[in-house]
């Protein structure tokens, strides 16, 4: 069999939670923290500090998710649909909500029918 074949193999193979999940887990939730408190001091007039402070750390942070997203998809710990969910408008909100969908129904960046929670997998 040639390299080239067993490469693209490789992409069949199921997505599963690792080491980076936890961070991309921990990241998603203080972006999204980050988000709810721009959008806070942005509506609340006279704060033009603490928006641009708040304004400046979303940006930087968003970035920051993004990156760390796309590292997680190509060592095959998360699914691609989170990295789009996570460039939808709403961002960080796209992000956590497809975090949520993954560890509650237990699809996506694993294979079919397999659970990212092996507690989950034993009750069922």
């Amino acid at each position: 069999m040639t390299e080239a074949a067993t490469d693209g193999e490789r992409e069949f193979r199921p997505r599963s939670p690792g080491p980076l999940w936890v961070w991309v887990k921990r990241a998603s939730f203080i972006e999204l923290a980050i988000f709810i408190g721009l959008l806070v001091v942005w509506l609340a007039p006279g704060l033009e500090g603490p928006t641009f402070a708040f304004g400046m750390a979303h940006g930087i942070g968003y970035i920051a998710l993004c990156l760390l997203l796309w590292v997680a998809i190509l060592r095959r710990e998360a699914p691609f649909w989170l990295f789009a969910a996570t460039l939808t408008p709403v961002g960080p909100v796209g992000s956590v909500a497809g975090i949520e969908w993954i560890e509650r129904r237990g699809s996506g960046s694993t294979g079919a029918g397999e659970s990212p929670d092996p507690r989950r997998a034993a009750r069922t």
